[in-house]
């Protein structure tokens, strides 16, 4: 059977709209997304048990529904972003999932930490419609169990990609809702706010000048809304929710999409300036000198006041953060864990170390309290409690950080990432190059390193290079990208 759903990925589903991700198929991913959660009380089957050689879990019966489990045991939440395609790929993943025998709650349009969030609060399996950063032909599901753990390919994606093409094919995806099913509309703005805030002593923060550029996303939505509650001054740049990003895309990890917030930062002697993608669980970081913070130094920043809130405790990196994380950790008394690229990885291994935060180069912080998920709403709080109470302008905070150069992220177009990466790996090991191939390559050579990894979301290869300043970063870059070259 040729493969309909390519659009799955190593932790969530995404795609082009129609072409690659329709209607019909979101109505087959819900039903079998469904179909999972209820065979296995809504917490995922064990990673043993994923593999296409086990047998599909069947649902439960409604009497085969352990007593144990919440009021919402046979209930799934659902969300969207503002992109114009999320309604009717919605609908339909709810359709299906009522199929399933699922009841559905549907928040209408949020953001990806306020679903998780609600999926933690309410102790239900969730489903969110969005591509994130990507352009605005695209669409996503990324889907977690009941108090948002993570679901990837090793923890059921797997299984949900193997029962919705069993669906498409033979068409049995239970046709009509089955009956009792039903969907309600749901509001827990109120007490999201409300759980964002408690990250931080309102008390504490000082009447800093903020600009956010939520670039048409759905910060939008939920940054007016727990800014309202605090003594800052916020200028807003577009917060219209629209779907086709008519201002930049909404991707703040390129640093070509920062130039409106560093502009604005500058005329209007901001303090700080947040910069938001498209469903607003990631933020980056602008200085009052409008000089962009990468994701790791936001990350090694953060840990210095989560370590100073939790001492000893143990902090999460992932193997593309600079150096300068794990050992800010190490010097505050922390414990560094390096973990691999992606959500789903970070939130085992958070449940397995007991880690009480974790953040990625990328932009995506998690916290322990806010049920092991991402969010840059939180990570932004704590950044602008750690300016008020030091009383230190950003730029001076993050000083410390900053003895590193790096390259950023350099994404090239390959035929084969995966097979360059291979190729490249082994042509350095032919010459006795220690390689690390904990998450694509990684190679250290003392004075400069660099990880180059195939994109899990895309069919990018993805560079990262960081230098203490022997070398050149520039001249680091050419010989990787030397090496790509000879072995493509």
């Amino acid at each position: 059977m040729d493969d309909q759903l390519k659009i799955f990925k190593a932790y969530d589903v995404r795609g082009l709209v129609p072409d690659e991700l329709d209607e019909r198929k979101a109505r087959a991913i819900g039903w079998s997304f469904a179909r999972l959660c209820m065979g296995t009380g809504g917490i995922g089957p064990s990673v043993a048990s994923t593999t296409p050689a086990q047998p599909l879990p069947p649902p439960l019966s409604p009497a085969g529904v352990a007593p144990e489990d919440s009021q919402f045991s046979r209930s799934l939440v659902i969300a969207r972003d503002m992109r114009q395609s999320g309604d009717g790929l919605a609908s339909q993943f709810a359709a299906g999932a009522m199929a399933a025998g699922m009841n559905v709650v549907d928040m209408g349009m949020a953001s990806t930490d306020m679903l998780y969030f609600v999926s933690g609060h309410l102790d239900m399996p969730a489903a969110m419609f969005t591509a994130s950063h990507n352009p605005a032909a695209y669409n996503g599901i990324k889907l977690c169990y009941r108090g948002a753990r993570p679901v990837g390919q090793e923890t059921g994606l797997a299984l949900v990609k193997e029962m919705a093409q069993e669906a498409l094919a033979h068409g049995s995806d239970g046709g009509k809702e089955t009956p009792g099913t039903h969907l309600e509309r749901i509001d827990m703005m109120a007490e999201y706010v409300d759980h964002v805030l408690s990250f931080v002593d309102v008390g504490t923060l000082r009447e800093l000048v903020v600009v956010a550029d939520v670039a048409n996303g759905m910060g939008g939505m939920v940054v007016p809304e727990v800014f309202s509650k605090l003594p800052l001054k916020l200028h807003m740049l577009y917060p219209e929710l629209d779907g086709s990003f008519p201002n930049h895309p909404a991707d703040p990890i390129q640093e070509e999409n920062l130039a409106d917030l560093k502009r604005a930062v500058i005329n209007m002697h901001a303090d700080i300036g947040l910069a938001f993608d498209g469903d607003a669980d990631r933020v980056f970081l602008v200085d009052e000198n409008a000089q962009p913070v990468s994701g790791s130094v936001t990350t090694a920043l953060v840990a210095t006041r989560m370590l100073s809130k939790f001492p000893g405790s143990t902090i999460l990196y992932n193997i593309i953060c600079s150096k300068a994380v794990p050992e800010t950790i190490i010097a505050m008394g922390g414990v560094p864990v390096r973990t691999r690229v992606g959500h789903s990885f970070i939130k085992k291994v958070m449940a397995e170390t007991g880690a009480v935060f974790g953040g990625e180069h990328s932009g995506h912080y998690y916290f322990r309290d806010n049920y092991r998920a991402d969010s840059g709403l939180i990570a932004a709080l704590i950044i602008l409690e750690l300016m008020s109470v030091s009383s230190s302008s950003l730029s001076e905070l993050l000083e410390p950080f900053r003895q590193y150069k790096s390259s950023g992220e350099i994404n090239t177009k390959v035929d084969n990432p995966a097979g360059v990466v291979a190729a490249v790996a082994a042509r350095l090991s032919d010459s006795g190059v220690q390689c690390d191939l904990t998450d694509g390559l990684t190679v250290d050579y003392g004075g400069w390193w660099f990880n180059l990894r195939p994109s899990n979301t895309e069919p990018l290869l993805r560079l990262n290079v960081e230098t203490s300043g022997e070398l050149e970063i520039g001249t680091c870059v050419d010989m990787v990208k030397h090496l790509i070259e000879e072995v493509s």
